[in-house]
């Protein structure tokens, strides 16, 4: 244990002065800027479905999950499915781990830990991909807007079975919804759990990048972090996570509720 102890301590010294290194931090967003130009995010699967994240973040939530251990993974934004079924698959081995650790039989047809999604447009050819895989048992999907009160109201009524929650927001990335969707679901984040807000990257991307959507710089998901929290006392960013990862579609995204 002691060995573990010092291991984690020289990660955690190395990790904080990768966080003061201005010249790594600016050529990490240079590296992204430019592999943006080719779609980069777009080429990763998880278990077989598109996932459209980068593989530092998709390292990070599979950490946050096994760190937290939520019972429920609500989503926003579905889109190929593959960020769900990463969801899916994460609570699956808890369950697993649970049924190791507790000496108890594993029922994988009723799954007590769930995740839950919501898209306002889930693509017919998607929703079967997402229905025929193996993890969909733990999947449940809602169509409609994430920020429409009668959603919201949906998801609360879902959520009341569940203790333990973490939050994924990954739809419409203007500040309006965005701030919309944090003052929608945050108090469903449970404490020390998570709130993860996607794609804050476009504030520090620029506007030519997105000719043909409605947000870009000082429009999107980091002014609307940022107009959140200071609004909100009870989430901070978990910076060390950014100093982690430095490469990241969520800079000053990963908010942790205290």
């Amino acid at each position: 244990m002691a060995e573990n102890f010092k291991f984690k301590t020289e990660c955690a010294a190395e990790i904080e002065l990768a966080g003061k290194d201005d010249e790594l931090k600016k050529i990490s967003l240079d590296w992204l800027l430019r592999g943006y130009n080719y779609k980069y995010s777009y080429h990763f699967e998880f278990m077989g479905r598109p996932i459209i994240q980068y593989p530092q973040d998709i390292v990070a939530i599979q950490e946050l999950i096994w760190k937290v251990k939520p019972d429920l993974i609500i989503e926003t934004g579905i889109a190929h499915g593959g960020s769900l079924i990463l969801s899916a698959a994460s609570l699956a081995m808890l369950d697993y781990v649970d049924a190791v650790t507790e000496h108890k039989q594993l029922d994988v047809t009723n799954p007590m830990r769930m995740v839950l999604g919501v898209d306002i447009d889930i693509r017919n050819h998607n929703r079967e991909a997402i229905e025929a895989h193996p993890m969909a048992n733990r999947i449940k999907m809602i169509e409609g807007s994430s920020i429409d009160q009668n959603i919201v109201e949906k998801i609360y009524d879902y959520s009341q079975n569940f203790k333990n929650i973490m939050v994924f927001l990954d739809s419409n990335h203007t500040h309006q919804h965005v701030l919309a969707e944090l003052n929608a679901y945050a108090n469903l984040v449970t404490k020390n759990s998570y709130c993860v807000v996607f794609d804050t990257i476009v504030d520090d991307m620029p506007k030519s990048m997105f000719p043909d959507r409605p947000w870009g710089p000082l429009d999107n998901p980091k002014t609307a972090v940022n107009q959140f929290l200071s609004e909100n006392s009870n989430f901070i960013i978990d910076e060390q996570i950014d100093n982690k990862l430095l490469i990241s579609v969520a800079p000053q995204g990963y908010l942790r509720r205290i």
